[in-house]
């Protein structure tokens, strides 16, 4: 057994027979690999690694995993999912994830050859561990992958914690250990005691209020659109070397975009480098939507067609504008039921909060559109002729 130090759960644990799996490449990368992207722009404490975060998500998988009196098998396997689970992220977290998708078709959870190839394959195996069990564990189709993969999962736990704790700011608060401690496994599932659902309402109202102040905080949307956009450049003529780009660390895949040939590749990582960020030409909500298309689903290409017409329409060229839309957030709903009395009810029915929450993450949603200082008024009356945006109104034209 060994003891690491962790600045939000204390000592984490660590059984002797995970250290070989901890000690892999696949492993040791996410050190390199920061859990908010580009979030220390913003927050300059931000610069916690997705290798706490995996080492977070074990301890509390383990946690829950003992609360639910799993089997010895079952335990190792979701214990070790809780420190896989995050190993195929690319640099800077969620940057280019989008970019990804749509391109190679792979998200951050395919991550079934690595588990079954290489050193970590090996020691998966010597450690007497299935492969396919922890990736099921990880996506979503085991009975007990809500652990890992659910609204209410250790995933979630530790980073909204650790987020905070990093960040500073204050919103991120959840009582854990409370969660924990109320829930039990049945044959439909993770099911939670009455006597938590105070606790899980205080992490969804958490994920809710962190939703604008750090995950899609202006400045680090812009510039994970900044990064994306010299990736796409980078990779435009040649898609294949977005797979190795996926498999580099922070600073690799930085320098790579600031020594590339293309100077425009070359430029916006200079920029993205010395915080010469992109300012804000639109920034808008669903109301002043006109076009329901827009909000339906979060594409990159469509984003760039986007850009370039907002940028003829503007007379400027197309890298100096870019669109940012979110997905839509959609409406929180527990795979986790709540055990009222002598009947299972979903958490909804006992907590009126969660409508409310659900619609403050609709109002919080905005449709950004970014272009340099000194182009931002052009590139605003370009956006709203293109994406049909309602007009300004004569108190915002003077604000």
């Amino acid at each position: 057994m060994k003891s690491i130090k962790d600045p939000v759960h204390g000592y984490i644990q660590v059984d002797s027979s995970f250290l070989p799996l901890l000690d892999t490449p696949q492993v040791q990368r996410l050190r390199y690999i920061r859990q908010l992207g580009f979030s220390f722009l913003v927050y300059p404490g931000a610069h916690h690694t997705r290798f706490e975060h995996s080492l977070g998500t074990m301890h509390l998988a383990h946690s829950l995993g003992t609360r639910l009196s799993l089997s010895h098998e079952d335990q190792a396997h979701i214990t070790v999912a809780g420190l896989l689970h995050d190993i195929g992220h690319g640099p800077f977290s969620h940057a280019i994830e989008g970019l990804s998708e749509e391109i190679l078709k792979k998200r951050h959870t395919n991550i079934s050859d690595q588990l079954k190839t290489g050193i970590l394959g090996e020691r998966i195996t010597d450690a007497g561990l299935d492969p396919d069990l922890i990736y099921q564990l990880i996506n979503g189709r085991h009975q007990c992958s809500g652990i890992i993969h659910g609204d209410l999962d250790v995933d979630r736990m530790d980073y909204l914690l650790r987020d905070a704790h990093y960040t500073g700011v204050p919103y991120g608060t959840v009582d854990a250990m409370r969660l924990i401690r109320a829930m039990r496994l049945c044959e439909t599932g993770i099911v939670l005691d009455m006597s938590g659902v105070q606790a899980a309402e205080s992490l969804l109202i958490a994920r809710t209020l962190m939703r604008p102040a750090v995950y899609y905080h202006h400045v680090s949307r812009i510039a994970e659109k900044m990064f994306s956009l010299a990736v796409y450049e980078y990779i435009k003529d040649d898609p294949a070397l977005l797979r190795s780009l996926l498999m580099a660390d922070d600073a690799a895949c930085i320098q790579h975009l600031l020594h590339a040939d293309n100077p425009s590749v070359s430029g916006l990582a200079q920029n993205l480098y010395e915080r010469r960020l992109f300012k804000r030409a639109l920034y808008v909500g669903k109301d002043d939507v006109r076009e329901v298309h827009l909000i339906t689903s979060e594409s990159f290409l469509r984003e760039r067609n986007l850009a370039e017409k907002i940028a003829d329409e503007a007379g400027i060229n197309p890298n100096q504008v870019m669109v940012d839309i979110p997905a839509f957030p959609r409406d929180i709903w527990m795979e986790v039921q709540v055990q009222d009395k002598h009947s299972l009810c979903r958490l909804e029915e006992v907590s009126p909060l969660v409508t409310t929450l659900n619609e403050t993450r609709r109002s919080q949603w905005r449709l950004g559109v970014y272009a340099p200082k000194g182009l931002t008024d052009v590139v605003s009356d370009a956006a709203r002729s293109v994406l049909n945006i309602k007009p300004f109104t004569r108190q915002e034209r003077l604000l």
